[in-house]
Parts: C-alpha cells; structure tokens; sequence
C-alpha cells in the first residue's frame, strides 16, 4: 500500500508544474478595445468599436497551444460616433441586433509563430453565420500587478473578414462607380486580462 501511494505523490508532483502553467485570465472591458474599420465611399475608412464584451483566456506558456479563448460582444454597443449610422448599423440592413445581439469568438488552434508573435485560429459567429478567422496577435506581455494587486497581462490582434460571408450584403451603387460601404472589415484589438483568483 506504502508503495502506491508514494508512487501516486510522485506522478502528482511530476505533473504539478505541468498543470500549474496554465492560468485563466478574464478581459478587462475598462481597459480594452474591440475596433474596426471600413472604406466608405471608396475614399475614406470609417472606425467604430463594440463597447460590451467579455471573454476568458487560458494561457498555457509552457505549451502555448494548450490555450484557448473565448470572447462575447454585445452587438448593440457599436459606437462609430455617429448615432444615426451606428442605428443604421443595428438595423435588419446589417448587424440585425434584435435577431443577433451577440457574435462570438471560440479558439480552435494557438500556435507561437515567432517571439512574442501568435496565430488564434477559431470560429467567429455573427449575424448567425459561422466562419473560420485566423487572428495575428502580438507583444503578449509577461505579467504585471498592478496597485489593487491584481495580475494583468496584454496583447494586441487583429483580423480581416468579409462582411458579406456573414449575410451582411446591404449597399448602395454611387454615380461615380463603386458601392457606399467596402466589403472588407479589419478588426484591430487591445486586450488587457486580469488573472482570475
């Protein structure tokens, strides 16, 4: 009996570093962002955010692929400074945020390609369509307390997705040529996470 549980506390402290390494983090919505931009008109970009979002990291920096990510954003919180738009935007015409007034981001795969350089590859719904997106993220920090003793962490990613992949195919033809609003949407995201207790 002695020598099953000595050999059970020895496999248990092998692996005790191993589970350990990774850790749970959640989004800090104070001190991120979740932006975008689009060309309208054929001239000029128009950026806009998303101010309701919450989400949970597992960071595993002993293997990295390991982590995982999972992030909600409240469609109805999209700001672009400009209210009629931004009731346009929420309108059936687009973002139809009575119908879907969540879209969501569920990792699949994390890989280190390079430094601090990583590659999230997951499933982000919106408009009640579901596609693959592959995220660029960089400068994932090392940890931080900050005054109130919390750990915190940051990172940057970003993303290109095409709105009409998502059902989103309002527009509008311009007498010069071209349509009212681009089809690409780059996504840029700040992220500061604080270490769940």
């Amino acid at each position: 009996m002695k020598r099953i549980l000595v050999s059970v506390s020895t496999i248990v402290a092998l692996f005790l570093p191993v589970l350990a390494s990774a850790d749970t983090w959640k989004i800090d919505p104070d001190h991120s962002n979740v932006g975008f931009k689009v060309r309208h008109l054929m001239v000029s970009n128009v950026k806009g955010s998303f101010e309701k979002h919450a989400g949970t990291v597992v960071i595993d920096d002993r293997d990295i692929a390991k982590s995982r990510v999972e992030v909600t954003i409240d469609t109805a919180s999209i700001n672009t400074n400009v209210r009629k738009r931004d009731d346009h935007l929420r309108s059936p015409d687009f973002l139809d945020v009575a119908k879907y007034p969540s879209m969501t981001f569920v990792s699949r795969k994390v890989v280190r390609v390079g430094g601090d350089r990583l590659q999230v590859t997951g499933d982000l719904t919106l408009h009640g369509i579901t596609r693959e997106v592959v995220l660029d993220v960089e400068g994932l920090t090392g940890e931080s307390r900050d005054p109130m003793g919390n750990i915190r962490r940051g990172a940057s990613a970003s993303t290109r997705i095409n709105r009409k992949d998502y059902g989103l195919t309002w527009n509008k033809a311009l007498e010069t040529g071209g349509v009212a609003v681009g089809e690409e949407i780059a996504i840029s995201l700040e992220i500061e996470l604080i270490k769940a207790k």
